[in-house]
């Protein structure tokens, strides 16, 4: 515990300006379970900003850590170490109390299954109006805030209507409203349209960017849909409980069109995830040899190994011909390819 404690404190004390705009901030966030005597380290250091009025998604393979990352944020599960801090609240430091007055009034949740955001008996108005109700809000409050959510994204016609009588995506834009009654400053969708059609998806997609745009609430979605995250602006992969790249789109309207680069994720302590498909191609594996660049740091096999006997890694002074070949502001591999990283002014 006492190895904990001295985590927490150095990560707060390491958390300042660099993130003072953000509405996400988590520094070095570690969450470890232990089962039987087991334990899995489902984050290991994750890193990661999310601007106020950002949509976002976040991407990985099973096991990678985004649901545990989710149910952080979220204020259903604690992290063992380091910082997570949303719209100033530090949630490390919660109480049961604070958790709960945080999920009701800074937070959003959308779960993939609508029966487990929506209440079977209950009316769409009346399920968008429950969470104003446990808050104390006058029936005025209540009856003018829900009106405004089911009609803005266009469920109007569902408010007298009980769940078993509306279709998937109706289910989902009404529990987009539910999720939105309190004004939270932070929307979570976790697959938010994993069980759905393709164009049903897309009308349920196009509430969360309505959300976005006309209601300004900062939204997170988890996906392995890649129509959803082809969407958004940034996505974010996470690996092996660590942020690894981000893809950003330019000059994008929403409808997936624009330009994107994918840029590995370089923390603060310099770190990085190769892609395994380049490092397999070239037999990279336990030791990596580095050369500074005037304007690039080049990566190269580590000769000194033995390499597996399906790859061909080049000789360095094959791999040393190609630096003539690279752009400023790029990470050379052994092949002569490589990967734009930001600058200086980006980091």
């Amino acid at each position: 515990m006492a190895g904990l404690e001295a985590l927490r404190a150095d990560t707060a004390r390491s958390t300042g300006g660099d993130y003072s705009d953000a509405l996400i901030i988590c520094d070095r966030l570690v969450r470890i379970y232990s089962a039987e005597g087991i334990e899995v380290q489902a984050l290991q250091g994750l890193d990661l900003a999310i601007s106020r009025g950002e949509l976002t998604a976040i991407v990985g393979a099973s096991g990678s850590g985004k649901s545990t990352l989710m149910n952080i944020l979220a204020g259903l599960d604690a992290p063992t170490a380091g910082v997570v801090r949303v719209a100033g609240h530090d949630l490390g430091s919660m109480s049961a109390r604070q958790r709960l007055l945080y999920r009701r009034s800074v937070v959003g949740f959308i779960w993939q299954q609508t029966s487990r955001n929506l209440l079977p008996y209950l009316t769409g108005l009346q399920n968008v109006q429950l969470p104003l109700r446990l808050a104390g809000a006058s029936r005025s409050v209540r009856r003018s805030r829900s009106h405004e959510l089911l009609e803005v994204l266009g469920v109007a016609h569902c408010g007298r209507r009980r769940p078993d009588q509306m279709s998937g995506g109706e289910q989902q834009r009404i529990s987009i409203s539910v999720a939105l009654a309190g004004s939270p400053s932070l929307l979570l969708a976790d697959e938010p349209t994993g069980e759905l059609d393709s164009e049903t998806a897309a009308s349920v997609f196009g509430a969360l960017q309505t959300a976005n745009s006309e209601l300004g609430v900062t939204v997170l979605v988890v996906t392995h849909d890649a129509e959803v995250s082809g969407m958004v602006r940034r996505v974010i992969a996470i690996r092996d409980g660590r942020t690894s790249t981000e893809t950003l789109r330019t000059d994008s309207d929403g409808s997936g069109q624009g330009h994107s680069v994918e840029y590995a994720v370089l923390d603060r302590f310099g770190r990085l995830q190769l892609p395994h498909d380049m490092t397999d191609t070239l037999g990279m594996r336990d030791r990596v040899r580095l050369e500074a660049k005037p304007d690039h740091i080049g990566v190269w096999p580590d000769h000194s190994a033995i390499p597996p006997a399906s790859s061909t890694p080049l000789s360095g002074s094959d791999a040393e011909s190609t630096a003539s070949d690279t752009q400023p502001g790029q990470i050379e591999e052994a092949n002569g390819s490589s990967t734009p990283v930001p600058g200086e002014a980006d980091r």
